[in-house]
């Protein structure tokens, strides 16, 4: 759910539901306690919502509409890699967006692996993770695309304090900055990189592009991302440096902002 306000009873039910489960857990919460916090009586809460399995459902809705929506949006990306970047950043603005119910599915994963909602979510970003790596993917792909969707969340989950624009930044700085290793750049197979069979890591990594720029390249980078027209990867190709370079001077502007 958005964190947003609801003029509406049922809307303000739900979000008193959202603070208070976020606050205590959803098993240490009651139906009664919502109530209380809204001025109405119980038998108002239950006219809206039967129980408060179906009062989370109801939560969690957003959350799973929002991740179909990503996934039918990167079905319609012809380029793969392209499509790539659309599911990484359109999960993590899903998350952004609903972080406070992800603490809250969080909190009480034990008690809600037995919830059918829950369960929907778990098959969605199964889903978004195939869709990542596509048909008959090699060992190195499907576990780099299960460890960048983990950095997703779990950033969104531990820093509920940091300002959204720099958590963003800093998130993706972080998933660009792995997907530039010589070996998962892309999320190509070792085969395709014509890396060969996988050995013990060689001394020296091959030199990427620089981690490094100039406060004028810095200021350019930053105007040309204000101005709309032009995506972090065509900055960087532009600036010669790494999209994670990029970032990291994006969010430098987004904490002084």
């Amino acid at each position: 759910m958005n964190e947003k306000k609801w003029p509406d009873t049922r809307g303000r039910i739900l979000e008193t539901a959202l603070d208070l489960f976020s606050e205590r857990g959803y098993q240490g919460s009651s139906m009664r306690e919502i109530a209380d916090r809204l001025d109405i009586t119980k038998a108002a809460v239950f006219y809206h919502f039967p129980s408060k399995a179906a009062l989370l459902a109801t939560l969690c809705e957003p959350l799973t509409e929002e991740l179909e929506d990503v996934l039918a949006h990167a079905s319609r990306v012809e380029d793969r890699v392209q499509a790539r970047r659309e599911l990484i950043e359109g999960a993590l603005d899903v998350y952004i967006r609903n972080r406070k119910l992800l603490y809250v599915i969080v909190q009480d994963l034990a008690i809600l692996t037995q919830d059918g909602t829950f369960l929907q979510f778990i098959s969605l970003m199964q889903r978004v993770h195939d869709d990542f790596v596509g048909p008959d993917p090699d060992i190195s792909v499907r576990v780099r695309a299960v460890q960048i969707f983990a950095m997703l969340g779990d950033p969104v989950f531990f820093c509920r304090d940091v300002p959204i624009d720099r958590l963003r930044a800093e998130i993706l700085a972080g998933v660009w900055a792995l997907l530039d290793d010589p070996t998962t750049s892309g999320l190509v197979t070792r085969e395709e990189a014509e890396l060969g069979p996988r050995t013990p890591p060689p001394a020296k990594r091959r030199a990427g592009r620089p981690s490094v720029m100039d406060e004028a390249k810095a200021e350019l980078a930053r105007r040309m991302y204000a101005e709309g027209g032009h995506s972090v990867g065509q900055i960087a190709e532009r600036l010669g440096v790494s999209r994670a370079t990029i970032y990291r001077h994006l969010g430098e502007r987004a904490a002084s902002g």
